[in-house]
């Protein structure tokens, strides 16, 4: 018990972790368009390494990868978030929740967008 309370507090005290953007706006796209991909970059504050233990979308039609390895101060990871854009016509907004070492509570990512019939659609 002594050693994980340990543990969150040197993560509270030595930083964190600071991402390039926490939402992705993929604007007016068409179904046409086809699946779309964006990148979340996520640096560590830290003096610790920083590892991210999960990454969960909350749809099935948004699939995750992340960096698996350990992030070392200073350095750079990435999540990568692929939309299936196989829904048909609708305003989206999806929620990717990152659970990382250096925070105690998800951080909360999203993308989100229109998908239109055609891309002069003004719906």
């Amino acid at each position: 018990m002594k050693s994980l309370l340990l543990i969150l507090l040197t993560s509270l005290l030595s930083g964190g972790v600071t991402f390039d953007k926490t939402v992705h706006d993929f604007g007016r796209i068409t179904h046409a368009d086809g699946p779309q991909k964006c990148v979340f970059t996520l640096t560590n504050d830290s003096s610790e390494p920083l590892t991210i233990y999960a990454v969960v979308a909350t749809c099935g039609c948004t699939e995750v990868k992340w960096t698996r390895e350990d992030i070392e101060p200073g350095k750079s990871g990435i999540i990568t978030v692929n939309y299936s854009n196989d829904e048909g016509a609708y305003t989206f907004d999806k929620r990717i929740s990152v659970y990382t070492s250096a925070q105690s509570k998800p951080e909360i990512l999203h993308i989100k967008g229109t998908v239109v019939s055609k891309k002069n659609d003004t719906k």
